[in-house]
């Protein structure tokens, strides 16, 4: 479902016993049944006017209903940052599309007109210059097909480990420096785990549910939270300084930044400091203190920033 958010009021309303109890009532032409809903719910939205705002939480920031939003078992927020290695492949991707679809395409035109049989399973299917070949849609059929006729149940081993999981994110969150806004583990978590674990086992077309399904939907899981917990701005009374050390230090661990000899972009490090709510004149500020400490330099354009000794 595309823009989610745009969606009326009526149907928002329908789609909360679709969601919850995994059925749909219909009463048309005298006729009222319930029927079973076997459809996975993916849907996108926009933020409210545009741009998200790290200040507010999910909730405010998509303009939905808190009870239909913690309906669904993941959520993740795609924010535009600035990454000069996804930005160049994105770029690449869409030059792509634009260059090589269009000769693909004349080129099978052209062979079924010449009468031409096109050799079955060869690289010209790869469109895009992927290097792979692609499953085609009768396989991902057959596929999802045969993995839905499986129901993977859960032992009493992996019932205690999924039991003694939700307990401790509850008791984390109760302890630990948490907005509960912005993430926080109700009993509709727990129905996640189960159903993501079942889905994994599902795809493995497995009768049992085992250790390695439930690691993933926890992966997934955390995943999720982390990147709604990173949206977040500075909590109050946090020092600039610590917080660009940490956006650096992370950055510098990525391994296209040790590609380049440790150099981390001033452009990411702003753009992933604006989450945090600091200005590009705060994170400036910051790393100029650093280097006058000797942990940080940057290079004479001042674009580049790198650890003189790098982290642990």
């Amino acid at each position: 479902i595309d823009e989610f958010d745009k969606m009326e009021e009526g149907d928002r309303t329908a789609i909360h016993e679709v969601m919850e109890q995994q059925s749909v009532s219909i009463a048309k032409a005298g006729i009222t049944t319930t029927l079973n809903t076997r459809t996975t719910v993916l849907a996108a939205a926009n933020p409210l006017y545009g741009r998200y705002n790290p200040y507010k939480s999910p909730v405010e920031n998509i303009d939905l209903p808190a009870a239909l939003l913690s309906r669904f078992d993941l959520l993740f927020l795609l924010l535009d940052t600035v990454d000069n290695d996804k930005d160049r492949q994105l770029a690449i991707h869409v030059c792509k599309v634009h260059s090589n679809y269009d000769k693909q395409e004349k080129r099978v035109v052209d062979d079924k007109l010449g009468g031409e049989d096109a050799p079955v399973g060869s690289d010209d299917t790869d469109v895009l210059n992927l290097g792979f070949k692609a499953f085609d849609a009768n396989f991902m059929r057959t596929y999802i097909r045969k993995a839905k006729s499986y129901e993977p149940m859960i032992d009493d081993q992996l019932q205690k480990s999924i039991v003694d999981a939700y307990v401790s994110m509850r008791d984390d969150e109760k302890r630990g420096d948490i907005d509960s806004r912005k993430s926080y583990t109700t009993p509709r978590t727990l129905l996640a785990i189960l159903r993501l674990s079942q889905a994994h086992a599902r795809a493995r077309f497995s009768e049992k549910v085992e250790q390695q399904d439930f690691d993933e939907a926890m992966r997934l899981l955390k995943a999720s939270k982390e990147s709604v917990e990173l949206s977040a701005p500075a909590k109050r009374g946090a020092n600039p300084l610590d917080l660009v050390y940490d956006i650096i230090s992370d950055l510098s661990r990525r391994d296209s930044v040790q590609a380049a000899d440790g150099w981390v972009d001033m452009a990411h490090i702003v753009s992933m400091a604006g989450h945090k709510a600091l200005s590009r004149e705060m994170v400036i500020e910051a790393i100029e203190n650093w280097e006058s400490l000797s942990v940080l330099c940057q290079n004479p354009e001042r674009t580049l920033v790198k650890f003189i000794v790098p982290p642990a």
